[in-house]
């Protein structure tokens, strides 16, 4: 057993993930293969993305998926193989892009906006059947829905994990961190470092791993109704990202949907 398998071990969540590291084209189709096979099946696809200046402004390095079916973490390494990711096709021909594109298949991001814009400038990729976590938090409320809350936020609040578990979550957190943020002397360009540091592997599976727990928290509270507008306002925001006035930052991006904020409605 290596070091990273055991660090996967004493530091993941309880009954933790399998986690394959994909950097070449045969892992890719492999992974293809595993993702078709989730068609019209609940959500059970969990997608987050790391990069420098993650937008179009900037470039991916690794995107996370969490295929909560089989319990395995893929960390697909973009910086390495660049459009291959998104073409190499899996037994049946079909690739990543189609799986990402492929509105019967859920994919579910904390925040599409500057993922789809990443993806769709650097990669051609429409995003389709998205379901995103931040707004479902937006749309359980009982109180005032005008401001956004961030993933740490949300996994602070509302994760339903056990007082070992959010310890060595934050551990990792704190030590992925270090190495990437310029304010604690780190640099985002770590990412693009090969082979990538064990702690930011870690924290790139702690990252998306914790996403279900969210998804079944929130989607348990919400009611048909605001089910609906939280799909039909993911669907914009994907929209929205590939817009030529796109802006990628800025604090008009803390507010909720104009429409929600104090809607009655349960």
């Amino acid at each position: 057993m290596d070091v990273m398998t055991k660090k996967l071990e004493t530091t993941t969540l309880k009954l933790g993930p399998l986690v394959v590291w994909v950097d070449t084209e045969a892992t890719v189709s492999k992974l293809v293969d595993a993702l078709d096979g989730l068609k019209r099946g609940p959500a059970s696809i969990f997608i987050d993305l790391e990069g420098v200046n993650l937008s179009r402004h900037g470039t991916i390095s690794i995107m996370q998926i969490y295929d909560a079916v089989d319990k395995c973490v893929y960390l697909v390494d973009i910086h390495t193989l660049g459009a291959k990711c998104f073409s190499t096709p899996g037994k049946d021909r079909r690739t990543l892009k189609h799986v990402l594109e492929d509105r019967t298949i859920v994919k579910v991001f904390f925040d599409v906006r500057n993922d789809s814009d990443a993806l769709h400038a650097h990669f051609n990729i429409d995003l389709a059947g998205i379901h995103d976590l931040q707004l479902m938090e937006v749309a359980t409320r009982t109180y005032n829905r005008k401001l956004l809350n961030g993933l740490a936020k949300c996994i602070d609040r509302d994760a339903p994990l056990t007082d070992r578990e959010r310890e060595n979550m934050l551990d990792v957190k704190a030590k992925g961190r270090a190495l990437f943020l310029p304010g604690q002397g780190g640099s985002y360009e770590v990412f693009n470092q090969r082979p990538l540091p064990d702690s930011l592997k870690l924290y790139c599976v702690h990252d998306v791993q914790v996403l279900p727990r969210l998804y079944d928290y929130y989607d348990k509270k919400m009611s048909d109704a605001w089910r609906r507008k939280v799909l039909d306002v993911s669907v914009q925001r994907v929209a929205m990202s590939h817009r030529v006035d796109y802006v990628t930052s800025g604090r008009f991006m803390a507010f909720a949907p104009a429409s929600w904020v104090y809607d009655k409605e349960v």
